[in-house]
Parts: C-alpha cells; structure tokens; sequence
C-alpha cells in the first residue's frame, strides 16, 4: 500500500531525468619531423579554445578512422598525409561530451598550410609539456616526452 509518506520519500529522491551526454569520435595525427610535433591551436569559440592538439578531427557517421584524419588533415592544412598504425587510444568525459580519441603515427605529404584561421607550431619533445593540452591529451604527452620517437616503427 502506498501512503503519503512513500511519496515524501520518493520526491526526495533524485527524479533527475535521465540526460546523455554526446559521444564523439576523433582522430588525431601524431606527426614527428626531426624531434619536433605538428601541433594547432583550438579556435576561439570551440570546445576547450585556445588548447594546443595533434591536427585531426571529429569522424562522420560510419566514417572509418584513417578517412577521418585523411579527409581531416586536407581540410585543416590543405595536406595529404600517409596514416600508420594507431598508437593510443581514450574515451574522456568533459561534462558537456564524451571523447573517444583516437591518435595515429602519420607522415606529411606536403607542407602543412592552416587553413581555418588556426596557430600552427612545430614543437620540440622537451617542450610539449610547457603547453596547454587538452585533458584528454595528458599521457600521451608523458609519453611522448618519455619516448625517443613516436611509436617505435617506421612509416
């Protein structure tokens, strides 16, 4: 039998509706030219702006990874680039998304070019920890700084 108390009770209880959170799928280039990385800076007006990141992006719908950072790279720095084998992955929670992330060795076909208005830096290992990453980005960084190249294979 239900009573008033039950339901005093109850409102108490947490009756949040359930809520979900996007989930996106990134790539991301990890390109290394003579002991220094390719790395852009987040726009104004984006999700974590003014962070330093690998160049990539957000996958389409059924896209595979290396289409992505393929289609990614050309669009961002008008430049082809030869995917080589994925070298760290996560999923991360920020409170307003969750990021499945997905870095990958990678080879210049040309020269980079910033093609959406975006800072562009070749930065040196020892100083990749000196810069404003998204959390995301945090252990592959320590490896990176801790690791005489990217993944141990040539491309």
């Amino acid at each position: 039998m239900f009573v008033v108390s039950d339901a005093r009770r109850l409102r108490r209880l947490s009756l949040r509706p359930f809520v979900t959170v996007p989930h996106i799928v990134v790539t991301a280039a990890v390109i290394e030219r003579g002991g220094t990385f390719l790395l852009t800076r987040r726009l104004r007006g984006t999700h974590l702006e003014g962070s330093w990141e690998f160049p990539g992006g957000k996958c389409e719908l059924g896209e595979r990874h290396v289409a992505c950072l393929e289609r990614e790279i050309l669009e961002e720095l008008d430049a082809s680039v030869r995917v080589g084998r994925e070298i760290f992955s996560i999923t991360h929670p920020y409170p307003e998304l969750v990021v499945e992330l997905h870095f990958f060795e990678c080879e210049l076909r040309g020269e980079p070019c910033p093609m959406i208005g975006q800072e562009m830096r070749w930065v040196p290992r020892a100083e990749l920890e000196s810069l404003e990453f998204p959390p995301a980005d945090a252990e592959l960084i320590r490896m990176l700084v801790t690791s005489q190249d990217v993944g141990g294979a040539d491309l």
